[in-house]
């Protein structure tokens, strides 16, 4: 049996990527800081998947409750086959306009924890010769877009290089790149996405199926939409001197949104 262990899987992606995971017979282990939630999630997927869900909470910004995540994906007698990164927060405002502390525990979650999950975890892959790691990373990374994007094209680097690298035991390594997608994020974060048309916005589940599709087709990013396929298509070939300069226009004044 698969066990697939998420972070921020009480809500949003994290709970859609349960779902998904679920419906393929997968048992899961469920990571975030609200327990309640999670439990329900977990006795959701459960009555309707029959698999077994392991409810972890636990704040991955805590030195010592994320050690607890990291003993779960070392535990030889109950190994975790799939890792999904999924944790995340954004900020209202672009840098330099939040709180420095804000920054740093964003930028912490962003790439300090997916950093340290996934080095836990890859000994074991290789070891057994098998497994996967997606890394949910965002649009938002593919422009100069402050502290988040910056995050997030890390999380992409990371990912595409991790991939080449684990590649000859087996090991998958997939960078999910969603756009706008209707979940608690901008809500959360307190941004204004009162202004963005219907069609830029995409459903976790549709993010959700599509990342598993590449998964099993072994590609190294996944992106939802044509829309957001013909934005990164366009933003390769761009002059980024004027991307940068157009970006930094929108974003002088706080309050703008990020893709997530």
């Amino acid at each position: 049996m698969t066990t697939v262990l998420i972070t921020g899987a009480n809500a949003g992606l994290g709970a859609a990527f349960a779902r998904g995971f679920a419906a393929k017979g997968c048992d899961l282990v469920l990571v975030a800081r609200d327990k309640d939630r999670l439990d329900a999630v977990a006795a959701g997927l459960g009555r309707e998947f029959g698999v077994t869900c392991e409810v972890l909470p636990a704040d991955l910004l805590d030195a010592e409750e994320r050690a607890t995540v990291e003993d779960r994906l070392t535990d030889r007698d109950h190994p975790v086959d799939i890792l999904v990164n999924n944790a995340g927060f954004g900020l209202p405002a672009p840098f330099p306009y939040s709180p420095i502390a804000d920054e740093e525990r964003m930028l912490d979650l962003l790439v300090k924890v997916p950093l340290r999950l996934t080095h836990a975890l890859l000994p074991g892959l290789r070891e057994r010769r098998r497994g996967a790691v997606l890394n949910v990373s965002s649009v938002a990374g593919l422009l100069p877009t402050g502290t988040y994007g910056a995050a997030k094209a890390w999380v992409t680097a990371f990912s595409e290089s991790l991939r080449v690298d684990m590649e000859p035991y087996g090991v998958r390594v997939l960078a999910v790149v969603p756009g706008f997608t209707r979940t608690e994020f901008q809500q959360r974060a307190g941004m204004d996405v009162s202004a963005l048309r219907e069609a830029v916005w995409l459903e976790p589940d549709a993010v959700v199926a599509k990342a598993l599709r590449d998964l099993a087709r072994r590609r190294p990013v996944s992106i939802t939409g044509r829309r957001y396929q013909a934005y990164a298509l366009a933003v390769r070939h761009l002059p980024r001197g004027f991307v940068a300069r157009k970006m930094a226009r929108e974003r002088r004044a706080p309050g703008q949104g990020a893709a997530r």
